[in-house]
């Protein structure tokens, strides 16, 4: 019998980015375990657009 996946990917888009009016987005792909972590992920990434680190969040 097959494992049930608790490790899902998610998609994390800058915060400071999304509102500065600037053109593109930034966002990584990274993956969690949706057991250990149900709420939404934030991390500090950074964006080559801003060239700084800045909050990212999980969007669905």
């Amino acid at each position: 019998m097959a494992k049930k996946e608790n490790r899902v990917q998610v998609i994390l888009e800058c915060t400071e980015h999304k509102n500065s009016g600037q053109a593109g987005t930034s966002r990584y792909i990274t993956t969690k375990n949706k057991k250990n972590t149900p709420e939404r992920l934030e991390l500090k990434k950074y964006n080559a657009v801003l060239r700084r680190y800045t909050i990212h969040k999980e969007i669905k």
